[in-house]
């Protein structure tokens, strides 16, 4: 299957789950997050401020951001910034998508980043990642080379096998969510289903 025909697939599937079934399937991912290793020896952490169709990361971000230098990412143009998360009263939307994105100075020594959560429309069991197809993360990615990557998604965005372009940047783990209470599949490292 092309790019073009799993986005369209992966979309009418997010369609199909209520947005508040997305936030309580979205905690025990969340709840994962916080049990990595390399979470709990972060000290610089990328996260993302979700979408209605995402993983939803808005409490999170919330809980660690004063515990943890949280970074969110600021569209501009065809690249994302980075800016420190203080607090929803720092939150401005942004022009492109309508995202929240912080205020304030830009966050710019990436080998300072130690992990990063990253969003995704579709992951496979090797680790691969598709995104919306603009190439934001790829690009970012790629320029964070201390990062730990950690691609959250939901049980339909786990398919057989992703596209793979040369400047796709696969994730060192990826935690997906399954339909029923607190289950999650952890794919990576040490796969394993708890």
């Amino acid at each position: 299957m092309d790019k073009q025909e799993l986005r369209k697939q992966i979309r009418a599937a997010k369609k199909a789950v209520p947005f508040c079934e997305k936030c309580e399937l979205s905690r025990p991912i969340m709840q994962q997050v916080e049990l990595l290793p390399q979470f709990i020896e972060a000290t610089t952490v990328l996260l993302y401020w979700s979408m209605e169709d995402e993983v939803q990361t808005h409490d999170f971000v919330n809980r660690w951001y004063e515990q943890k230098v949280v970074l969110l990412p600021c569209v501009d143009g065809d690249d994302l910034r980075l800016r420190q998360y203080t607090g929803e009263q720092s939150m401005v939307m942004g022009e492109q998508f309508g995202i929240g994105e912080p205020v304030g100075a830009e966050f710019t020594e990436l080998d300072k980043v130690d992990l990063i959560i990253v969003p995704g429309v579709a992951f496979d069991r090797k680790g691969n990642r598709m995104g919306r197809g603009r190439g934001f993360y790829d690009r970012l990615l790629k320029s964070t080379p201390n990062a730990y990557k950690v691609g959250v998604g939901f049980d339909f965005q786990l398919v057989e096998s992703v596209p793979v372009e040369p400047f796709d940047v696969a994730m060192d783990r990826v935690i997906i969510g399954e339909d029923g209470e607190s289950q999650v599949t952890i794919i990576g490292e040490s796969p394993m289903t708890i």
